[in-house]
C-alpha cells in the first residue's frame, strides 16, 4: 500500500469515526487508528483546510450536516485508484456513436477521463464532468439546463428533469453514494436524486459504476432498486455479511479487477 493510499484510507477513517461520534480527540484518534498523534494532527489539518471539519483543542468535530457526505475535494482523493479501475471497465463497455449521460462526483469525473477519447455524445450530469472532456477532440457535449449544487457542481432542478424526460440515451453511468441489497442505490442530497431518477428513466441501458466499499450502507434519499441497474460495475468485490447475494441480486456484476487480472 503507498503512503498516499494509506493517508486517504486513515483521512476517510477519521470522518467516518467523527459521523459516528460527533467529535474526537486527536489521542483517542491515534489510537483508534494506531498512529502518532503528530499524524493525525497533520490529517485534521488537512481536512480542516478542505472544510469538512472544525478543529479545537486537543480534537475536532465534525461540521457537515446530518446527511453526511464527505466534500468531493476528498472523496477524489479517497480510493482514487479503484475509481480509475470502474472507469476503465465502464469504458470497455460503451461502443463508439452512443449518447450517454455521465453522473457526477469523483466517480463520474474518473468515468469521464475514461471515457474522452471516444467518439461518443455525452450529457454530463456536473460541471467537474463536463470540465472533464474539456480537451476531448471527439466527444460532443449535451450541456443540460439547471443549477448548479454549490462544491459539488453537480446540476439538478426542474428544467435540468425536463429536459433528460424530453430525450432518449442509449446509455446512463450511474453514480451513488450508497448502495445495499434492501435500500438500493441511495444518495444524500434529494436534488441530485431526483435527476438520477429522471436519467433513469431516459435511458436504454443503466450501467451503476460504485465503489465497492459503499456495499451495505445507505444515505439519505432512494434513487432506485439494485435491480434497476442493468449492470452494476465494482471496483472489487464486496465485503460483508451479505456480500455473497449481490452477485443475485444484480442483474449483471462487472468487477473491475478481475477483468484487468
Amino acid at each position: 500500500m503507498s503512503a498516499q493510499a494509506s493517508r486517504e484510507q486513515r483521512q476517510q477513517a477519521i470522518l467516518e469515526i467523527l459521523h459516528a461520534d460527533g467529535a474526537a480527540t486527536v489521542a483517542d484518534l491515534g489510537q483508534r487508528l494506531a498512529v502518532a498523534e503528530m499524524t493525525i494532527r497533520r490529517d485534521l489539518e488537512s481536512l480542516e483546510a478542505a472544510g469538512v471539519l472544525q478543529r479545537y483543542h486537543g480534537g475536532a468535530r465534525l461540521i457537515t450536516a446530518s446527511a453526511f457526505e464527505p466534500p468531493i475535494a476528498i472523496r477524489e482523493r479517497t480510493n482514487a485508484e479503484g475509481k480509475r479501475a470502474i472507469a476503465a471497465a465502464v469504458a470497455g463497455l460503451v461502443d463508439d456513436g452512443e449518447t450517454i449521460v455521465v453522473d457526477g462526483g469523483s466517480t463520474g469525473v474518473a468515468v469521464a477521463a475514461a471515457l474522452a477519447g471516444r467518439r461518443i455524445t455525452v450529457c454530463p450530469l456536473s460541471i467537474r464532468v463536463a470540465w472533464a472532456f474539456e480537451k476531448s477532440a471527439t466527444v460532443d457535449l449535451l450541456i443540460p439546463p439547471g443549477s448548479a449544487r454549490r462544491g459539488e457542481l453537480s446540476v439538478s432542478g426542474a428544467e435540468t428533469i425536463e429536459y433528460l424526460r424530453a430525450h432518449h440515451f442509449d446509455r446512463y453511468v450511474l453514480t451513488a453514494s450508497a448502495f445495499a441489497l434492501d435500500d438500493g442505490f441511495t444518495e444524500w442530497n434529494v436534488e441530485d436524486a431526483a435527476v438520477k431518477r429522471a436519467a433513469i428513466g431516459a435511458a436504454r441501458t443503466v450501467v451503476a459504476a460504485v465503489d465497492a466499499s459503499k456495499f451495505g450502507r445507505s444515505a439519505f434519499v432512494e434513487i432506485c432498486p439494485l435491480g434497476r441497474a442493468d449492470v452494476l460495475v465494482l471496483d472489487r468485490q464486496a465485503e460483508g455479511p451479505r456480500a455473497a447475494e449481490l452477485r443475485t441480486a444484480a442483474r449483471a456484476l462487472v468487477v473491475a479487477d478481475e477483468v484487468t487480472d
